[in-house]
């Protein structure tokens, strides 16, 4: 029997690529071949592949409140997806600077939402589609005052028209639980933030 290999990145051979469209984002295709688990490697496929910058998205959350913090804004992406394409997420941004994930998250909660953020706690790295994106998502909880926090915010310029909310942790994971926040980086946050509450408390306090 064939020893199932360790894939790695050695394990794949680029053949061809090229760009079929560059703007903001780009779209390439790409021929590859790559070693098989029964042994051996694959004839040359075809992929496309959509390059963008990686992404940081921050869950600013105030332990004295037990609060979140998170915002309202339309996305295309969501339309005829979904009944309504204004969605509840994170505070977020791209990587599109010589900037740190953790400049992004702080520079992004003043642009978003008006916060100041104090610590930064990772969470996670993830990739959100890798079967045809190549984004790497940059996922923190911010320690912040949410005292005050609420309005309107971003930045006109880029087309940002954002309503900030502040709710009990209890209060949003309720709405995840009956469908009302579908966004997948604010889902893993919640959630982490509620199986790990006690540990930022006792790390926080």
């Amino acid at each position: 029997m064939t020893d199932v290999f360790q894939p790695g990145r050695d394990d794949v051979e680029i053949v061809r690529r090229e760009t079929c469209f560059s703007g903001f984002y780009r779209l390439e295709r790409l021929q590859l071949r790559h070693r098989l688990f029964s042994g051996g490697i694959s004839p040359v496929i075809e992929r496309e592949l959509f390059v963008r910058h990686d992404a940081v998205c921050v869950l600013p959350y105030d332990l004295a409140r037990d609060c979140v913090v998170l915002i309202e804004q339309f996305r295309t992406g969501a339309l005829g997806k979904v009944d309504n394409p204004w969605l509840i997420e994170l505070v977020a941004g791209l990587i599109d600077k010589d900037e740190q994930p953790e400049e992004v998250a702080r520079r992004e909660a003043v642009e978003e939402a008006g916060l100041v953020l104090g610590r930064l706690l990772p969470i996670t790295r993830y990739l959100p589609s890798p079967g045809g994106s190549d984004e790497l998502v940059h996922l923190y909880l911010g320690s912040c005052d949410s005292e005050g926090a609420g309005g309107i915010h971003g930045l006109p310029d880029e087309g940002e028209d954002i309503r900030v909310h502040v709710w009990t942790l209890d209060e949003a994971l309720a709405r995840v639980e009956n469908g009302g926040i579908g966004n997948a980086a604010t889902i893993i946050a919640l959630q982490w933030l509620a199986l790990n509450r006690q540990r930022v408390r006792e790390a926080w306090a």
